[in-house]
């Protein structure tokens, strides 16, 4: 992963803090909703998550320019002398993604692998251990399927493994009974258990639940994501539970029947008649007083989290930290490497890029760095040949075989500079013999800068000095 890459991952990770508090903030305004009204806003919550991510991330990442005329003229602003072009967002974090973004990754598999797990237990629940039940309860599920609206076939299986009524799948749902389940509940509960069910069907729950998992497996650092989740899960139910009362009637009855399935919880893959707070969905049922809400805690916590953020991200983000200062004379001063950064890329590697290097620490680290350094800037990549490596190298070289002066070389010189960043003119004028002598040179285009570009130099005291800035700017001296 290159650098820019984790960079950019990294801010965006950081900035989710305060886009994911702000998400869960807005669902608080939903407090008092109905239980559909609320599962709707969960769910925009919850998935507009990775989309802020995403979009954050796209912001932030600044891949390389695909246009090769682009990488072979370098933009004026980027010479030093000339101005300099800066790009807030990339500040290199330091530290920053170096370790965020691995241990993020390695969270992000076990939490999948852990999902993953999950729904193969799920899936083993279909296959082991089950029977098909008495001919009447199909006929049952069959007349329950007119009443609820499902159109889809659902098939209907006793467990031994189930300890309550499951829904597993999506495409071929299979609603799983426990063994002798009728034997505890009459007949008109367990029919409201089913209900329950195939509203979970109807209403495309399972396929909710399993986008519901890959977002919290994605975001999993952030508590808002799993608070949204809650209220996902705890209003899938009472959305549930609120059509088999429409249909039914009888409130008391299947909270009658709920209070008896007070067992273990299904796997997470599956979903479960017993699923949310049982003494929350019996109260709520049966309309009785629940006491103090707690939802002023998310809400005292999302508001702080989103004004600390709002407040010192950008700071953060903007002020890096300072650069360790190259000692003079040093074995590293001395070294090809800073050789290489202060002379051969010296007009063409940004700002970023050689704050960047000088934290590099190990000799393979910059020898990685000054790899992926010249693969970016390569027109043709996969290829043998890097064009733009040899064609910068041919520069220098000839800046310094022809505009060197007595004590200054070629590349140094405003000569050198410029035809090293934007290569030979297209035209040239040169007057030796008038005083003082002088030379322009002429640029049909240069990208970003303009057309029909004039560069003059005139002599002054044996230096071939640039007098005229594309940008009106005066040079630096």
């Amino acid at each position: 992963m290159s650098l820019v890459v984790s960079n950019a991952l990294a801010w965006a990770l950081v900035h989710f803090l305060w886009e994911g508090a702000a998400l869960a903030f807005f669902l608080l305004f939903f407090t008092r909703a109905s239980a559909r009204v609320r599962y709707c806003a969960a769910c925009a919550a919850l998935f507009a998550m990775p989309l802020a991510f995403a979009v954050t991330f796209l912001r932030l990442w600044q891949p390389p320019v695909a246009s090769a005329a682009h990488r072979l003229v370098p933009q004026l602003t980027a010479v030093p002398g000339l101005g300099a072009a800066t790009n807030d967002w990339a500040s290199p974090a330091g530290p920053l993604w170096s370790w965020l973004v691995p241990l993020w990754i390695t969270g992000v598999m076990v939490f999948y692998m852990r999902s993953f797990g999950g729904w193969c237990a799920a899936r083993r629940l279909r296959v082991r251990g089950v029977a098909m039940p008495a001919a009447a309860w199909q006929e049952r599920l069959r007349g329950l399927h007119a009443q609820i609206g499902v159109r889809r076939p659902v098939s209907i299986l006793e467990s031994c493994l189930a300890e309550v009524p499951v829904v597993i799948g999506y495409l071929r749902p299979v609603i799983l009974l426990p063994a002798g389940l009728a034997t505890g509940l009459t007949t008109d509960q367990v029919e409201a258990l089913l209900i329950h069910e195939l509203a979970h069907i109807r209403r495309h729950d399972y396929l909710v639940n399993l986008l519901q998992t890959a977002v919290e497996g994605l975001l999993f650092y952030h508590p808002a994501v799993w608070w949204v989740s809650h209220v996902i899960r705890t209003e899938r139910e009472h959305c549930c539970d609120d059509a088999v009362v429409a249909l039914r009637g009888d409130a008391r009855g299947y909270a009658a029947a709920l209070t008896t399935l007070e067992a273990m919880r299904a796997p997470q893959a599956v979903l479960a008649a017993t699923g949310g707070s049982l003494v929350h969905r019996v109260r709520r049922l049966l309309r009785q007083p629940e006491g103090p809400q707690t939802s002023l805690v998310p809400a005292v916590c999302a508001a702080i989290l989103l004004l600390g953020a709002m407040s010192f991200l950008p700071a953060w983000q903007q002020q890096a930290p300072p650069e360790p200062a190259l000692k003079e004379g040093s074995a590293e001063a001395r070294g090809p490497y800073q050789k290489w950064l202060t002379e051969d890329v010296a007009y063409i590697i940004t700002s970023e890029e050689r704050s960047g290097f000088k934290r590099l620490q190990t000799d393979a680290e910059r020898e990685r760095f000054i790899e992926q350094f010249w693969l970016r800037r390569d027109p043709t990549p996969g290829t043998p040949e890097n064009e733009f490596k040899e064609e910068h190298y041919r520069r220098i070289a000839y800046a310094n075989d022809r505009f060197s002066d007595p004590d200054l070389a070629g590349w140094k010189t405003d000569r050198g500079r410029v035809y090293i960043v934007y290569g030979p003119p297209d035209e040239k004028e040169s007057h030796p013999a008038v005083n003082p002598p002088n030379e322009q040179w002429l640029y049909h285009h240069i990208e970003g800068v303009g057309e029909n570009v004039v560069v003059e130099f005139v002599d002054e005291g044996g230096h071939m000095r640039m007098t005229s800035d594309p940008h009106g700017a005066p040079p630096k001296r």
